[in-house]
């Protein structure tokens, strides 16, 4: 839940709204159920959670998962100045392995799903990509978009491709597999141990063409910071959360702030800041927390009470709101998508 929960900037998301509208997705389909505003995605200082970032990439792949490639195209498309202070960080680092060192070091600055780590290579760098965290329906857009999004900043730091080893995927030839040469400069290798890049060592440690070393101390100074104020405010709201998840908890936001040992008007500001707000919240704890109680076959009545309403019908009518369909439907609706995908094991 709290890798999530991270904050992160806005421009990711338009990047993937543009894609998608050049395939035909308008952007209201692809910003579905992210809670993101569309108006919101031209301020270049607007700040997101990972969730609703992952929501949009939901959307995406809903719609544009069969189109080959899609993922690999996504990514070609991160350049390194969109990525703010980290991405001036990278070019004013000395080499091409202190870029990496330091682009990993303040990963939680990008736009990427997948956890990198570094790992030493015979004659080089490996680069692996973990996705053991990313939904499993996500899973190959994300590390597509990931890896090709890395080896595009490669190429920005040093204004032309940088040559690699060796390319792993851990999933099997997509049918697309023909389209992979086209963004990874290197022997492209599928149903591998681990994914991941290899650069070779005397690509690590080349003087970058735009290396500055004040620069970059500066650079990571304010990524240090920019960090510490995101992490911050994330944590606001995964208190709230914490508290609305206990066992007969109270929704009333004067009592959780008291607990948190904020007024309920600084709660309220920073819950703004996060780009989220106390009843947004309850909403989404009550949401969870009722798809959760009903499948364990709880009754409407008992699941209202467990969520604190007074009556059914205000939970009934909570819930048309959420997921457009009446408790009792949406229960029936799943009992049968189970049972036909029983059937088909």
């Amino acid at each position: 839940m709290g890798t999530w929960n991270v904050r992160r900037g806005i421009g990711s998301v338009h990047l993937l709204v543009d894609l998608a509208a050049e395939h035909g997705v308008p952007a209201h389909a692809s910003l579905r159920g992210s809670r993101i505003a569309a108006e919101r995605l031209e301020d270049p200082f607007a700040e997101i959670e990972a969730s609703q970032e992952l929501t949009v990439v939901r959307n995406l792949v809903r719609h544009l998962g069969d189109f080959p490639a899609i993922g690999l195209e996504a990514g070609r498309r991160y350049r390194l100045t969109a990525y703010g202070i980290w991405g001036y960080a990278l070019l004013s680092s000395r080499t091409l392995r202190s870029a990496i060192e330091f682009g990993i070091r303040y990963l939680d600055l990008t736009f990427a799903f997948s956890r990198f780590r570094a790992e030493n290579a015979p004659n080089g760098l490996r680069v692996v990509l973990d996705d053991r965290d990313i939904p499993e329906e996500c899973a190959q857009f994300l590390v597509e978009r990931d890896a090709a999004a890395a080896v595009a900043i490669q190429r920005d730091l040093f204004l032309r491709p940088v040559p690699l080893q060796r390319v792993s995927f851990r999933f099997p030839p997509p049918a697309h597999a023909d389209r992979f040469p086209e963004y990874f400069p290197g022997p492209v290798f599928f149903d591998e141990p681990a994914h991941g890049v290899v650069v070779a060592t005397e690509w690590l440690d080349q003087p970058l063409p735009q290396a500055d070393e004040r620069t970059a101390r500066l650079c990571e100074e304010q990524c240090r910071a920019l960090l510490d104020r995101r992490r911050a405010r994330t944590r606001v709201s995964e208190q709230v959360r914490q508290h609305l998840l206990r066992p007969q908890a109270v929704t009333q936001m004067e009592t959780i702030a008291a607990e948190i040992g904020m007024a309920p008007r600084t709660l309220h500001r920073h819950l703004a800041a996060e780009g989220t707000s106390f009843r947004r919240l309850v909403d989404e704890v009550r949401e969870a927390l009722a798809e959760e109680m009903l499948a364990h076959r709880m009754t409407i009545d008992e699941v209202a009470e467990r969520l604190g309403y007074a009556e059914a019908s205000s939970f009934v009518h909570a819930f048309k709101r959420w997921k457009g369909v009446a408790p009792g439907a949406y229960r029936q609706g799943r009992s049968g998508g189970e049972t036909r995908s029983s059937a088909k094991r």
